[in-house]
């Protein structure tokens, strides 16, 4: 039997090689699959730690800042060293020592309504690990339009979320949150402060998700919230219906 993997590869992957549902054809289907990770953050570190160990071939990152020492308690990818350094510059670096057979593309760009819709259609999934509603809403329309789609977390203080939005059928943010709260009344993880795992406990969920979107395995997060309680250690799982008023989709 041919298949496209090295003979460190092939040491690599075994253990999900002797997973019947995965094997070598699922594992193939992974090498040949993309991934963009909105955030190199405490989401989106976990995020892409675990998909470029599990042998994603093209993840993208997007980010736009410096390693800073307030990153440092959650934000897993980087390290005392690394303070003050671009953290895409970083995140390839640790990524490609993780994972030597993969591909990293860095995209150290602000999302906005000029390039977010062509960065987010060269890729398979988009994991959303932005931590305001701008982008979040920016991510959800472009992953709309692109039909792209978003597996989705955020976080705040001790609780998270997470779901799957713009799947095939399936509903998109904007149909469970139509437009933004006022900022005011939605502090960020930098004014409200948040617990330094949970990013890790959500951007699992979120690395979990996006594998079984790629090997089309399991009952994923479409049209389900998942709701994450840290400090009495609840998970709640909401439906959420496609809106058929939805302004995007």
């Amino acid at each position: 039997m041919t298949h496209p993997f090295s003979p460190a590869e092939l040491r690599r992957y075994s253990r999900h090689f002797l997973l019947p549902e995965v094997g070598m054809d699922g594992q193939a289907r992974l090498k040949d699959s993309s991934v963009l990770i909105v955030g190199a953050g405490g989401l989106g570190s976990p995020v892409a730690l675990y998909l470029a160990a599990a042998g994603i071939g093209r993840i993208g990152l997007v980010d736009f800042d410096n390693v800073d020492e307030s990153n440092l308690h959650r934000q897993i990818l980087y390290g005392k060293s690394d303070v003050g350094r671009p953290k895409l510059e970083v995140a390839k670096e640790r990524l490609l020592e993780v994972n030597p057979h993969i591909e990293i593309v860095l995209h150290p760009v602000r999302l906005d309504a000029s390039n977010a819709i062509q960065i987010i259609s060269a890729y398979d999934v988009v994991s959303d690990g932005t931590d305001n509603f701008a982008p979040r809403y920016l991510v959800n329309d472009s992953c709309v339009m692109a039909n792209v789609p978003n597996a989705y977390a955020s976080i705040s203080r001790f609780d998270g979320q997470a779901s799957v939005f713009c799947a095939p059928n399936g509903p998109c943010y904007r149909c469970l949150f139509a437009e933004p709260p006022p900022a005011e009344l939605v502090p960020s993880c930098a004014e409200a402060g948040v617990l330094g795992v949970l990013p890790g406990l959500l951007g699992t969920i979120q690395a979990t998700e996006v594998l079984k979107l790629l090997l089309g395995l399991g009952e994923s997060l479409t049209g389900r919230l998942l709701l994450v309680d840290a400090l009495s250690m609840q998970f709640r799982t909401l439906t959420v219906a496609r809106n058929p008023e939805c302004p995007v989709c």
